[in-house]
């Protein structure tokens, strides 16, 4: 149900669209002219205008400018006849929707509405998304307590607003995705699209097609005209995930297109023109690559006008807390449960050292979130290497010092979750022969 405003200072043609509007389940506000219509739009907020354009006081251009001027959101819709269609023209140029020659069949005026009234709430879905997307991939939030994480967040939000390239570097798993959308999100180009690309996860062979598209014909299988993530970006941001993985050969492309701002698709003869922020990330050393003759140097330059660096886990404990208890929440809504940490879990959170970083401890609370029995999360709904994880120093509630003999037990647990339980994989990296570790699983009470 919609809410409308007629304006018609022809009584029988403005009481007849208003019920045949309120048959349909709308509300309507009736009107007789421009200067009782202005000062409804002053008092009320209407989905949309449908006005005659010539009345003795005026114009429907008044009553459109003055709908714009209180609600900018609020669709119009003219009524003109056919010898005004000049004026309707110049309405479209104004803001209107769009105009209804008079004597046309009433079911056309009531299609066009049903498309106005369709475009508004496509329009109403795609700011309420876009909202959810500021509020989860924004600065505000991001979760972030350490000092580290501050410093972090701190550069971010003053490159945002620029169009600087970017390089994030950090290891697996540290946000460095997440931290891309937060400077897209921040940005003058929130509004426009956020493409994102693991170069290592495409084949080489697909790499350059992917980034720059193709033209029918350009190679066998080409049926179509393809866009390349560079066009669909257009206007917007595009992150390229792992950027140590590029060939060198697609190097030298990439290199050309952050120069020129323009790409040439495969089989093209010319090229077009983008407007595209890059933001590049990878967790390896991109200057022992460039010194290996892997990872062409001006390349390195021409990302590295701003380097953000994210610090692992490990160095950011203070956010651990933080970070699970947000993880928690999501996890827990999703089951349709309310849950909480118990102190123990807590304590064995910040005593595991985290390879895998903030996405590895996503996984754990997740896994906990669907494993507990009761309404807290005890150390056995964790992973169980993360239950018996190394002590990594100083830390809220830790009241003992770990043994030899724990320690080695969680090491060997450790060992045995990343080789997928396999216990000749895990013997060899742990230097014992299977025999030995079968022993030690026996000791230690551990399920082989």
């Amino acid at each position: 149900m919609a809410h409308f405003l007629v304006v018609d200072d022809e009584l029988s043609a403005r009481t007849t669209l208003a019920l045949l509007l309120r048959k349909r389940g709308h509300r309507v506000v009736e009107a007789d002219g421009v200067t009782t219509a202005t000062k409804r739009l002053t008092e009320e907020v209407f989905d949309l205008v449908v006005t005659d354009l010539r009345m003795p006081d005026g114009d429907g251009l008044d009553v459109l400018r003055a709908a714009k001027t209180h609600a900018p959101a609020t669709e119009v819709i003219l009524l003109t006849a056919y010898a005004e269609w000049k004026s309707a023209k110049e309405a479209i140029r104004l803001g209107a929707l769009d105009y209804f020659e008079k004597g046309q069949e009433p079911e056309e005026l009531f299609h066009r509405i049903d498309i106005a009234l369709a475009g508004r709430a496509l329009r109403r879905e795609n700011e309420n998304l876009r909202a959810q997307l500021r509020e989860r991939y924004g600065l505000p939030g991001l979760i972030a307590q350490s000092p580290a994480m501050h410093t972090v967040l701190d550069l971010v939000e003053r490159v945002a607003p620029t169009d600087a390239t970017l390089l994030i570097q950090g290891e697996s798993g540290t946000g460095k995705e997440v931290i891309a959308k937060a400077v897209h999100h921040a940005s003058a180009r929130a509004a426009r699209p956020f493409v994102a690309v693991n170069c290592g996860a495409v084949p080489e062979t697909l790499l350059e097609s992917e980034l720059f598209g193709y033209m029918r014909g350009a190679f066998t299988g080409a049926a179509v005209n393809k866009l390349g993530l560079f066009e669909e970006a257009d206007g917007g941001t595009l992150f390229l995930d792992e950027i140590a993985e590029m060939p060198a050969a697609l190097q030298v492309k990439l290199l050309r297109t952050l120069q020129s701002g323009e790409v040439r698709r495969l089989g093209a003869t010319q090229p077009a023109t983008i407007d595209v922020r890059v933001i590049a990330a990878t967790h390896g050393d991109l200057a022992a690559l460039i010194g290996q003759g892997t990872f062409r140097e001006d390349l390195f330059y021409r990302l590295n006008v701003i380097q953000i660096v994210l610090p692992p886990l490990r160095d950011r404990r203070e956010d651990i807390p933080a970070l699970a208890e947000h993880f928690l929440a999501r996890s827990a809504g999703k089951l349709g449960r309310s849950l909480r940490l118990s102190p123990e879990a807590l304590e064995r959170l910040l005593r595991y050292p985290w390879p895998g970083n903030v996405r590895e401890l996503e996984n754990a609370i997740e896994r906990a979130a669907i494993l507990a029995r009761g309404d807290a999360v005890e150390p056995d709904d964790l992973p169980p290497h993360v239950t018996a994880g190394i002590q990594l120093g100083p830390s809220p509630a830790l009241p003992r010092q770990i043994s030899l003999a724990d320690a080695e037990r969680a090491h060997i647990l450790q060992t045995l979750e990343r080789f997928g339980r396999n216990h000749s994989g895990a013997a060899e990296a742990l230097g014992i022969g299977r025999t030995t570790l079968w022993r030690k699983l026996k000791e230690y009470g551990i399920d082989r």
